[in-house]
């Protein structure tokens, strides 16, 4: 027998008031530069009709048969502009991953990295990034060039690079708001050879100095890290089943801890971040297999659980090293590698929609997620930048989802996931979002008064490339414009959810 949910609109218990740019998106400094990515999945790949090939490791990494080249993205382009923007104004855009920590800016033109690095920025890459957060009336976050281009590992990081690119910003009326010191620092073999935690905490607390005294306003983000950890000692603690350590590929790499990396630094950070991912991608599965959840899993509660029992287990460390502090998830995606084949279908949707609501109820703060136009995880397909169903239900999550987080009053569990906030629009009342993640069940609700009903799913495919709105497909139209994401007014009384879809109710 399926679950009974019943709404009100009076009575909730207020729990917070959210930071206005929670759904916020990372964009890769390899699309901006240019370089390797996580491959693109084929159509049966992700229809599901095809394995995906394990690691090659006759190149010596196996993770090199993952990648392939992608040229920079063309952050000029209108319909990215608009896609972005119409995803909620005010969004912190992040620009960042592996690829920013050997970055060479060269804004002089020289027309080379210097050995050490990896890759470069030409000042008209930067410039057109710049132009970007400024059209979608974004806020700049970056992560620093911290590699043995600038400075050996028992050298102290030097503000060579750091001048330059917050200089530029600044000069261009787009400047640096906040700033992480390193992507994902535990991965330690992956900045230097023979760097330490101890090398990492000189360097970190060296760059917070010189910000203090150039740069005093720009919000000190850290320490950006990806460990697994944290959820496993929660998972200890609670006796929760989890298969993942929530770190994505540093489930599978070695790293060092979070605690190493910050006990002990000397300047304290703003807003304390960290990275999540729901385990290892199908690309992975064959060097971590227990680390991997397959597709029939994706609506479980094992699953879904993994973004929330992942924010509590933070929450110690944000209290002890950011007292006070936000809680920022620089990197979230559906898994490391990539994300799964499934990322780019309406199979995604419960994951997205189910960590906003979970966070929002556990902590105030931001979600960045992993991508906005790369890999089968973005919100938007790389180069051509059609949307993707996760894309529609964000902009709805904006549209209609207020800052008042509230008690639903509803215990989590299969076929009742039910979040509560303000409405969006202002008007009195409250913006429901219920997850019916049973495959088999329908979930009755019932409405105290008139309500207007957002059905979102898959028409009948949970892995559909195309989701619906009460059964009108969201696609773009002429000019790229979006779909008018209209509710169906529904009387009181009691209405049903189906298998697998999840809907927002305005009352």
């Amino acid at each position: 027998m399926g679950e009974f949910v019943k709404l009100s609109t009076e009575g909730l218990k207020e729990i917070r008031k959210m930071n206005p740019a929670m759904t916020s998106y990372n964009v890769e400094m390899t699309e901006v530069t240019g370089g390797t990515f996580w491959k693109a999945y084929t159509p049966e790949q992700i229809a599901g009709t095809e394995e995906v090939p394990p690691p090659d490791f006759s190149q010596g990494n196996p993770v090199l048969s993952m990648l392939e080249w992608i040229d920079p993205i063309d952050s000029k382009n209108p319909k990215l502009i608009k896609l972005a923007k119409a995803i909620a104004p005010g969004l912190w855009v992040r620009v960042s991953g592996g690829w920013a920590t050997k970055t060479y800016y060269d804004f002089d033109g020289e027309g080379r990295a210097p050995e050490g690095y990896q890759n470069r920025l030409t000042k008209e890459q930067w410039i057109n990034i710049l132009d970007f957060v400024k059209a979608v009336e974004g806020k700049l976050l970056i992560s620093m060039a911290n590699c043995d281009g600038l400075h050996k590992h028992d050298e102290p990081w030097n503000p060579s690079q750091a001048e330059k690119i917050f200089a530029l910003s600044k000069e261009h009326g787009v400047p640096v708001q906040a700033v992480e010191f390193t992507n994902e620092p535990n991965m330690l073999y992956a900045i230097m050879d023979g760097y330490t935690p101890a090398d990492f905490r000189r360097d970190q607390d060296l760059f917070h100095k010189w910000l203090n005294e150039n740069y005093p306003e720009v919000i000190k983000v850290g320490p950006c890290t990806c460990d697994p950890e944290p959820m496993r000692s929660y998972i200890e603690e609670t006796g929760q089943e989890e298969t993942s350590g929530g770190g994505g590929v540093a489930d599978v790499f070695p790293s060092c801890s979070t605690k190493e990396l910050l006990e002990g630094c000397t300047e304290k950070i703003d807003i304390f971040s960290y990275h999540y991912y729901n385990g290892v991608s199908e690309r992975m599965k064959a060097m971590s297999p227990t680390m991997f959840m397959p597709a029939s899993e994706a609506t479980s509660e094992k699953y879904l659980a993994m973004a929330g029992n992942c924010a509590k287990a933070y929450i110690p460390y944000r209290d002890k090293y950011c007292t006070s502090g936000e809680m920022w998830v620089t990197e979230s995606g559906d898994a490391g590698a990539g994300g799964h084949t499934w990322g780019s279908t309406y199979l995604e949707v419960h994951r997205t929609l189910n960590e906003f609501g979970c966070f929002a109820t556990i902590t105030p703060g931001v979600i960045f997620h992993n991508t906005l136009a790369s890999s089968d995880y973005g919100y938007l397909q790389h180069e051509t930048f059609d949307p993707r169903p996760s894309y529609f239900a964000t902009v709805l999550w904006n549209q209609l989802m207020g800052e008042i987080v509230y008690d639903s009053g509803e215990a989590i569990r299969e076929g009742a996931h039910v979040f509560a906030h303000s409405r969006k629009d202002g008007k009195d009342g409250i913006a429901y979002l219920v997850i019916n993640n049973s495959k088999t069940e329908t979930t009755t609700v019932e409405l105290p008064k008139e309500a207007a009903v957002y059905r979102l799913d898959g028409n009948g495919d949970m892995r559909s490339k195309v989701m619906y709105l009460n059964g009108k497909a969201l696609v773009l139209g002429e000019n790229n414009e979006l779909p008018v994401m209209e509710g169906e007014i529904t009387p009181a009384g009691t209405m049903e959810i189906a298998p697998g879809a999840c809907v927002f109710i305005t009352i």
